[in-house]
This record gives structure tokens, C-alpha cells and sequence, in this order.
């Protein structure tokens, strides 16, 4: 055999055996007559020692020839280590080599394979079965196959049945672009990869298997960032003969098993539901960070009227108030002014006060506020001594925007954002539809198979934007990690909700037909939810980027660049399938 024990196995109570290791070599010292090895696998790592006048003449030979990344298989004796490295788990034995063999030598590599690499992210993911002996990277991939295996566990334990889904589905509107796959048997006909399987969840319900999941690929054409790529993992779930309510309670289990099985984290308490509008209201979005405080507090009618004109013609004034532990200098707040600047926050400006430890309140616009003015400020953001008010102003959604970001950069320069701590909660009562601002064109906020609340049906005759929806997204440390909905079941209302997005009978006939049909057969009550399994992992790692739990991610671009994909196909090919390439249009 190649190996008898691994590389992260062998303890002083093994002192004295004979053992076999095969693995790659981490580093190399060579001190003429003393030579000591680290020898790596996914395991962990152990030291090797040979010494000239103990090792043979041909083994000694074959030691100084090994570098970095060469696979060696070695024989040798467990001994105790003189100086012992508490660092290590195996730091308390050596081997001493006996024999090697070099299994395949290594070229230099490009960078290091260490925990803190010296190779840039794009170098790394070019060589990226080089980055993933990477330590760090190996336990993330761990920590995924824990999780999807507990997540496999419980569902199971809890009577879902995992069944696999399609692929090569229809291209159906769902929010984002589809990625198209062309038809060889089929000219001129396309299939599309599933952005979700939300309809066929849908009708596995209606097939009568209540309680379904799967751990799946998606697939979505849109802009990249850190918590995004155009593949994508979700555990995927759907309940029959459910409410809201037996939903989250199952899903929050779910989530509270693996925070005890995985981080040693015990919930005792339900997670705080927050709805859409207050979450919007308070935290400037709808996936909020409660890690810390800082709600955002509307003082619009405080302000007006004193002849300031940035808040006398805003739409909105809000304001936070951060708990700073030294006061913040003006260079401090100058570099906030232009945090909000920025144009993708797009603030014109900040007002901001000082809350002195002397009970002196001093703001940046003690030309229109009176000392008392100011103290009313401070009483309503709930400020005490040595607190700093920070002001933002303009149109309602743009500004609680802003603030929203300048909420989070403060619990970021405050330390509050701790990767160790987590607050997880439900927002739920989402709205129904968006809105166009211009053409009033009504969009559906999740999907369009999300039901209205039961009390607000009504409503979709005479104010269909005001409807809220019975979905719900599960939050934590302000990143969505899952969302789903109760799902509309009856045929009439399904149909109202294709009318109010724009579809004719005919145009939801061609999309929708077949859910449509299923629903003549008996549809039961049904809901489901979807958790971001990449995005779950990366928090649980403390990673900042979903790319770092992932085995062959693309990069920013969406390019595999070990591989160099997407790629022109041959001419041949193309034929093949009756496609030609056009001229490339101008870029706008």
C-alpha cells in the first residue's frame, strides 16, 4: 500500500512504530548533514527528519533532491520530537526516514501553498487545483461537506425525499436572464438552464409528494459581486398542506441544528420576525445586520423649518447615532462625507453632531440649530454623552439607501461586525409586486407564483401594489442565506397574477401552461423555501467571498480562467447546431 496512516494521524502513542506516508512535500531544510521534510496531505502534516550518518547513502541522496510539491512516499520509524511544536497536531513525533520514493516530481509553484498565500486571486484561481491544497481552502470544502451532509440528514429524518430535477428545462421568466442552451435534434429551438426548480417543486406537490428537497446547481445571467456567481448551490425545499408559520418553523430548525452541530452555537429563544417595511424603516434594506444597533430614526418634521435648505426641500431626513468610544476627528468625518459621496451611495453630503462628554451638543450646521434644537435631535435618536448623530438627506428611497450603508461602514470602523457572532432573523410581509416608477408596469418582487395574503385578496382589484405577499426571507448578518414564499395553488388567482404582470391568456398559456393544467387535477396548499448554501458556508468560514467554499468558481468577469470558458466554439460545431456568430455590436 502507498500509506499505512495519513499525515494529520500519527501521536507520540504511536512512538517506535514502522509506518509508510505518502503525501506532498510543504518545505524543505537542509542543513548539509541534517535534512527535515514537512510531508502535507489534506489531513494535516507531519515532519520527517534523515541524518547522514544514520540514513543510507542512497535515501540521503534521494532527500536532497526533493522540492517543493513533489509526492513522496516514505518509510521510517516514529520517534519523539526534541523540540516539540505545540502548533502541530502531530508535534510531538518525527519520522525517521528509512526509505523514500519519489512518486512525481513538482515544477516551482507559481505561488505558495500556504495559508496566507503570495499569489493574487486571479493567479490563484489560474491554478486552481494548486490553491486548493491550500489549508484553508480545504476547510471550507470540509466545513461544505458537513453541512450538506447535515442538511441531507435532518431533512431526511424529517420525512422530505430528495428527488433530482431537469437541467434542459424551458426558458421561463423568473428575474434574471437565463443562460440558453441550443438544440441540435431541435433547429432553431433552445432550452434553458433552470434559474430555480421552482415549478417543478410545484408540481412534485401536486404529485403528492409533500415534503421535498435537493441540494442543486442554479443558474442566473446577471452582474457578478462577492456573494454571486452564475452557478450556484441551493437547498431546496417545498412542504405540502402547510402555512407560513409551519415553514419557518421547520427551516429555522434546520438552520438552529446546524448552528450546533457546526459552530457549537445553541439557539434557545425563536428568531426575531421583523416585516419588510419595518426592516426598510429601520436598517435601509430588507436583509439587515443585528449584530449591532444603530437603527435609523426619521427626524424629517424635527429639522424643517430653520431655514436650512438641504433639509427644508428633502423628501426624508434620517439620522443614526453611533456609540464611538474616542470622538471622531475632522479628518475621521471628512472621509465619512466622502464614504456617502460616493456614487454608488450617491449622498450629496453629511450633517453630523457631536454628542460631547460635557453634555455640549456642536453640529456642523450651528448656523441654523439652536442648542435646543440640537438636544431634541438627541433625544430622538436616543444619544447620550459622547455619542456621534450622523444626518443624511434627499428622496425617501435613496436616502434610507444611504443610510443603510453608512450604518454598515460604521459597524465596520467600530468593530461591531464581529465574524464570530451571529444574528439570525426572519423578514417577512414582503410586498407583492414592484412598481415602475415611470411606466407604473408592475414587476413580481419574488416570483409570480408567490400567493397574497389571504386578508389582502381583495386588494388586487383596486390596488394591486399595496398587496403584501406571504413570503419571507431568513437573514443573517445582513446577508439573505434563504427566501421563499407561500405559493399561489388556485387556478383563478394564478391567472389574476399573470394579468397584472402584463401576460395575455395566450402568453401565459405558452410560459405557464402546464403548472396551469396540473392545477385542474387537485393542487394542495403548498409553500417553500431556498437557502444560499454558498453563502451560508461562506459566513460559517468567515470567508468574504462565496468563491472561497467553492471548488471551481469563476472569477469577477465569470470566467473560468483555468480553463479559459466561456470559449468560441469551431465552426464546425456551430453549423452543427445552425447557429453564426454576428458582428459584435458596439459596447454602450
Amino acid at each position: 500500500m502507498y500509506r499505512t496512516h495519513t499525515c494529520g494521524e500519527l501521536r507520540l502513542s504511536d512512538k517506535n512504530k514502522t509506518v509508510t506516508l505518502g503525501g506532498w512535500v510543504q518545505r524543505t531544510r537542509d542543513k548539509g548533514k541534517l535534512i527535515w521534510i514537512d510531508l502535507r496531505d489534506r489531513y494535516g502534516m507531519t515532519q520527517l527528519v534523515a541524518e547522514e550518518s544514520v540514513t543510507d547513502t542512497e535515501t540521503f541522496a534521494a532527500l536532497k533532491k526533493i522540492g517543493r510539491e513533489f509526492v513522496v512516499q516514505i518509510q521510517g520509524e516514529v520517534i519523539e520530537r526534541e523540540a516539540k511544536n505545540a502548533n502541530m497536531a502531530t508535534g510531538d513525533i518525527e519520522i525517521k526516514v528509512q526509505s523514500v520514493k519519489i512518486l512525481s516530481e513538482s515544477e516551482l509553484p507559481p505561488f505558495t501553498i500556504e495559508e496566507d498565500s503570495d499569489g493574487g486571486e486571479e493567479l490563484r484561481m489560474k491554478y486552481r487545483y494548486l490553491d486548493l491544497r491550500r489549508p484553508n481552502l480545504q476547510r471550507n470544502l470540509i466545513l461544505r461537506h458537513k453541512m450538506a451532509q447535515l442538511v441531507r440528514n435532518y431533512l431526511s429524518d424529517k420525512g422530505f425525499l430528495e428527488v433530482e430535477t431537469p437541467f434542459l428545462i424551458k426558458s421561463t421568466p423568473e428575474g434574471a436572464r437565463d443562460f440558453v442552451v441550443p438544440s441540435r435534434m431541435h433547429e432553431g429551438k433552445f432550452y434553458a438552464l433552470p434559474q430555480s426548480p421552482q415549478m417543478f417543486k410545484q408540481l412534485l406537490m401536486v404529485a403528492g409528494y409533500d415534503r421535498y428537497f435537493q441540494i442543486t446547481k442554479c443558474f442566473r445571467d446577471e452582474d457578478f459581486r462577492a456573494d454571486r456567481q452564475p452557478e450556484f448551490t441551493q437547498i431546496d425545499c417545498e412542504m405540502a398542506f402547510v402555512e407560513q408559520d409551519d415553514i419557518l418553523n421547520m427551516f429555522e430548525g434546520l438552520t438552529k441544528h446546524i448552528f450546533k452541530t457546526v459552530k457549537g452555537i445553541e439557539f434557545t429563544e425563536p428568531f426575531q420576525r421583523i416585516t419588510y417595511d419595518e426592516s426598510m424603516e429601520r436598517y435601509g434594506n430588507d436583509r439587515p445586520d443585528l449584530r449591532f444597533g444603530m437603527p435609523i430614526t426619521e427626524i424629517t418634521q424635527l429639522v424643517k423649518g430653520k431655514d436650512f435648505k438641504v433639509f427644508d426641500e428633502a423628501e426624508y431626513v434620517g439620522a443614526l447615532c453611533a456609540e464611538t468610544p474616542v470622538e471622531y476627528t475632522r479628518k475621521q468625518l471628512d472621509a465619512l462625507t466622502d464614504f456617502v459621496k460616493r456614487p454608488q451611495i450617491g449622498s450629496k453630503g453629511l450633517v453630523y453632531a457631536k454628542y460631547g462628554t460635557d453634555g455640549v451638543i456642536k453640529s456642523s450646521v450651528d448656523k441654523f440649530y439652536s442648542p435646543e434644537d440640537l438636544k431634541r435631535w438627541a433625544e430622538a435618536v436616543s444619544a447620550k454623552p459622547g455619542d456621534l448623530i450622523l444626518i443624511l438627506s434627499g428622496t425617501k428611497k435613496q436616502t434610507l439607501s444611504a443610510l443603510s450603508e453608512l450604518r454598515l461602514e460604521m459597524g465596520n470602523q467600530l468593530g461591531l461586525r464581529d465574524k464570530n457572532k451571529f444574528a439570525p432573523l426572519w423578514v417577512v410581509d414582503f410586498p407583492l409586486f414592484e412598481q415602475d416608477a415611470e411606466t407604473g408596469k408592475l414587476y413580481a418582487m419574488h416570483h409570480p407564483f408567490t400567493s397574497p395574503k389571504k386578508s389582502e385578496l381583495h386588494l388586487l382589484d383596486t390596488n394591486p401594489a399595496a398587496v403584501k405577499a406571504d413570503a419571507y426571507d431568513i437573514v443573517l448578518n445582513g446577508s439573505e442565506i434563504g427566501g421563499g414564499s407561500v405559493r399561489i395553488f388556485d387556478r383563478n388567482i394564478q391567472e389574476k397574477m399573470f394579468s397584472l404582470l402584463g401576460f395575455t391568456k395566450e402568453e401565459a398559456e405558452i410560459q405557464f401552461g402546464f403548472l396551469m393544467n396540473a392545477f385542474k387535477f387537485g393542487a394542495p396548499p403548498h409553500a417553500g423555501l431556498a437557502f444560499g448554501f454558498d453563502r451560508w458556508v461562506t459566513i460559517f468560514s468567515g470567508s468574504d467571498s462565496i468563491r472561497d467554499v467553492m471548488a471551481f468558481p469563476k472569477n469577477n468577469a465569470g470566467k473560468d480562467i483555468m480553463l479559459d470558458a466561456p470559449a468560441e466554439l469551431h465552426n464546425d460545431q456551430l453549423a452543427e447546431l445552425s447557429l453564426a456568430i454576428s458582428a459584435k455590436s458596439p459596447k454602450k
